[in-house]
């Protein structure tokens, strides 16, 4: 039962966040406290025992391996500068600032400090992948926050244990070299672990050694068995080794590469929710009563000085733009691996007498809960404030520059709904190009589409080409990354023979039954135009058709802009502020009485 309440107020919150556009973070954090602590229907000790840190720990193994499976060199393009200086400059950086905000902040002292602060370089990878889908940035800085948080994870909790070892060092007397010695052995076995693990996958992928469909389950028993070596060694070092792993894999160029990176992204929400789940339902309320006044101090020292200044002084000198920069300077919220990390070295540092070393864990739970919030909230308004957020209407890609995705693009954007034409074939652009309509010359697939093409700003995606199988080698290619109910497809021209129909799970959604792209391409030469009409209570979609039997229903805009196509020749269900696309024979071309 706790493991299913775990999933179904986890995925339950996601789920609820995404219907209503709210943050699923902060959504995720208050069913399990509500859960945990106020209603006590679940209590991760009681219910699941010892193996609850264990449990969470591998979690954050497979989230930041996912996310280093997602760390694609070759796509870093613009950006590859800018996380650099976050990563060689901002780490070393926000560790200082970070102890500064502690010892002058929380009122701590220099030992629990330094440790805290190194953990505090972290920002979370397991927070900033449910903000960047729900507040969908722009490229660049989405790429940046993304590569800060994953790369700088395994850094914070290596910069925690070295602040620990030299603390110990100077507490009690151990024996410096060696202590320092198994750190520096620590990290260069895992970084081998990771190097070794990542290389011997590829390599047995790309010589056939291991079947299609053992390909993920031998990938997560290689990745937990490098996580549990690396860090038997070296406590936290595990986190460096599936991370340097997965980042070897995502640019080893492997032909399965994005069945493996699909099937770890929902892997990575569900674990995501549970790991939060726990984090919040094992809230304690009495240890956080020992905290003071100056917990809200250290918070807003975090949130508004050291963040920023980390930011700010690290991407000085890059030619990233003033939004950027303030975007990702006001964005570092803080997630599991930093209550997890600060928890155990709080222990630590208080059976090394310490005693600061106790209210590390209660200031990382104020930090994380803080930032979760303020950032939950914040993220999207302020991306769309700086103009770095995809448009608050949503867009339509058309990919084939016919007459038919030129007609609707033209009327779309008259409507104010962002419109882009696709072609690889240069010819064939001339007419959306002389009806001023955005155009990308090149295949949609490419690499350089991924690079040149904010695909933020749109929701919908219209594959019609003269070619069937292109276009649904496109639509089922963008499905997951737009959903199916939204992947458009020109109906086929011979999807009815049995010889040349494809499995239903191929494909976008058809439009067009009856016509094909041969269909409206002569419709549209003999003279049918495309118009739109919005309904009202007076003019109803009865009425128009009353007044246009001849005419063919193409498509229809929602009063939020959703754009949609109709499927067949039946009219769809649609009342007053609804827009509808149609194609009307040359004799009826006259406007609609003032309603088009």
């Amino acid at each position: 039962m706790a493991f299913a309440l775990i999933g179904a107020l986890g995925v339950g919150s996601q789920w609820i966040a995404w219907r209503f556009h709210l943050p699923a973070i902060v959504l995720m954090l208050t069913a399990g406290i509500l859960a945990g602590p106020v209603f006590g229907l679940l209590d991760p000790m009681r219910d699941i025992g010892e193996i609850t840190g264990p449990l969470i720990s591998l979690a954050v193994a497979v989230i930041l391996f996912e996310g280093g499976l997602s760390l694609d060199i070759r796509r870093l393009s613009d950006a590859r500068k800018g996380v650099l200086r976050l990563v060689v400059i901002g780490a070393p950086l926000g560790w200082l600032l970070s102890t500064l905000a502690l010892r002058y902040g929380a009122g701590l002292g220099w030992e629990a400090s330094s440790v805290f602060g190194g953990i505090m370089v972290v920002t979370g990878p397991t927070v900033i992948a449910p903000l960047l889908r729900q507040a969908r940035l722009a490229r660049r800085p989405a790429q940046l926050l993304q590569w800060e948080a994953i790369v700088n994870d395994p850094i914070g909790a290596m910069a925690a244990v070295l602040a620990f070892q030299i603390v110990l060092v100077l507490h009690t007397g151990t024996d410096a070299p060696g202590a320092l010695g198994h750190l520096a052995l620590g990290i260069l076995f895992a970084l081998a672990v990771g190097l070794a693990a990542g290389f011997g996958l590829a390599r047995a992928f790309w010589r056939g050694w291991v079947p299609e469909y053992m390909k993920v389950p031998v990938l997560f028993a290689v990745l937990l068995l490098a996580f549990a070596v690396s860090d038997n060694y070296l406590h936290e070092s595990g986190l460096l080794a599936v991370t340097v792993m997965g980042l070897v894999i995502a640019n080893a160029d492997l032909p399965s590469y994005e069945e493996l990176r699909r099937f770890k992204e929902h892997a990575t929400i569900l674990l995501v929710s549970g790991v939060f789940i726990l984090l919040a339902a094992s809230l304690d309320f009495s240890t956080l009563s020992t905290l003071t006044w100056r917990a809200g101090l250290f918070v807003a020292l975090v949130v508004l000085l050291a963040r920023p200044l980390t930011v700010l002084l690290s991407l000085v000198g890059t030619a990233l733009p003033w939004r950027e920069r303030l975007l990702i300077a006001f964005t570092g919220p803080r997630g599991v691996v930093l209550v997890a990390v600060a928890g155990l070295f709080g222990e630590r540092l208080a059976e090394a007498g310490i005693a600061d070393g106790a209210l590390i864990g209660p200031l990382a739970f104020v930090l994380v809960l803080a930032t979760v919030v303020i950032h939950g909230f914040s993220l999207a308004p302020m991306a769309r404030a700086l103009g770095l957020a995809g448009a608050e209407v949503p867009g339509v890609l058309f990919v084939g520059a016919s007459r038919l995705t030129v007609g609707l693009a033209e009327i779309l954007k008259k409507a104010e709904v962002p419109v882009l034409i696709a072609d690889p074939n240069h010819s064939r652009l001339w007419r959306a190009r002389a009806a001023g309509l955005p155009t990308f010359y090149g295949d949609i697939l490419s690499e350089a589409a991924e690079h040149q093409v904010e695909l933020l700003s749109f929701s919908s995606l219209v594959a019609a080409t003269d070619n069937d199988a292109y276009n649904t080698l496109v639509a089922t290619d963008f499905a997951p990354e737009f959903g199916r109910e939204s992947v458009w497809q020109i109906a086929r021209e011979r999807s009815d023979n049995s010889r040349h129909a494809l499995p239903t799970q191929l494909g976008g959604r058809p439009f067009g039954e009856g016509l094909g792209y041969e269909g409206f391409e002569r419709l549209l030469a003999e003279g049918w135009t495309l118009s739109m009409t919005r309904l009202t209570e007076e003019f109803t979609l009865a009425d128009w058709r009353e007044k246009r039997p001849e005419a063919r229903l193409v498509a229809h805009l929602g009063p939020k802009g959703t754009f949609r196509l109709v499927r067949g020749d039946k009219d769809p269900d649609l009342g007053p502020g609804y827009r509808i696309i149609a194609l009307r024979p040359p004799e009826t071309n006259g406007g609609e009485n003032g309603k088009s």
